[in-house]
């Protein structure tokens, strides 16, 4: 599984979906993404970071799909930062 960004239509605000591997497990899975978000104030800039927070797959799924209704657009212009 890879890493995903959005970018929202302004291009001021970013989230990253990511997967999370439980690690406290005798063999670490992947069953969960984590999902950080981001702002961005100057294009030429690094983003700052706001948070994140861990979700089911089922749940990451459904907000990624929410935020493409949105208009909000996969990108790979900050993928450096992540």
């Amino acid at each position: 599984m890879e890493k995903f960004i959005l970018i929202n239509k302004d291009r001021s605000r970013i989230k990253v979906f990511e997967p999370f591997e439980d690690v406290s497990k005798p063999s670490p899975s992947i069953d969960a993404m984590m999902i950080s978000y981001a702002c961005v104030y100057k294009r030429s800039s690094k983003p700052v970071i706001k948070g994140s927070r861990v979700e089911t797959i089922e749940a990451a799924r459904k907000e990624y799909k929410q935020l493409l209704e949105e208009g909000w657009k996969k990108t790979s212009i900050y993928r450096n930062y992540f």
